[in-house]
């Protein structure tokens, strides 16, 4: 029976190898960006008071952006052009369905600089989320999407 198989190029034993599963890369700055933000955030971390919590976003922003180049860098040899956006009406919309309100809550407001969502946490500023467009072309291709990340799941 084994010969028969053989001979007629039975290959049920082997594993498929997976195909891409996110040709369009978008997939992949996502985790970048929600990796960068875990970094981001952390540094900022108990650094900045909530008065200076401008500063703070701005330091997560210029991280993020930095590691958002890298990407772009990387798909431009794959002849893809990847580009990354802070969406503020997006994580405005976030804040407003996420970040707890009214009387007996245990931390202070939400407020959004450059795209960042930020909460006084102890009158410090912490990082609880980021959104941003991401957009990647390729011949023949389009991808466009808004994501929003947190540095905790």
């Amino acid at each position: 029976m084994t010969l028969a198989y053989a001979q007629l190029g039975y290959d049920a034993d082997r594993t498929p190898s997976p195909g891409p599963t996110d040709p369009s890369g978008v997939d992949e700055a996502r985790e970048t960006l929600r990796t960068s933000l875990v970094v981001a955030a952390a540094d900022v971390d108990g650094e900045y008071a909530w008065g200076n919590r401008e500063a703070a976003a701005t330091a997560v922003r210029e991280a993020i952006d930095a590691d958002a180049r890298r990407l772009a860098e990387d798909r431009a040899g794959e002849e893809r052009s990847l580009a990354v956006a802070a969406n503020g009406s997006a994580a405005g919309r976030w804040a407003g369905r996420n970040c707890p309100t009214g009387d007996g809550r245990d931390f202070g407001a939400c407020r959004v600089e450059e795209g960042v969502v930020v909460q006084e946490r102890a009158n410090e500023t912490t990082v609880v989320a980021a959104a941003f467009d991401v957009s990647v072309v390729a011949p023949g291709e389009r991808s466009e999407v808004t994501v929003v990340v947190r540095p905790v799941a």
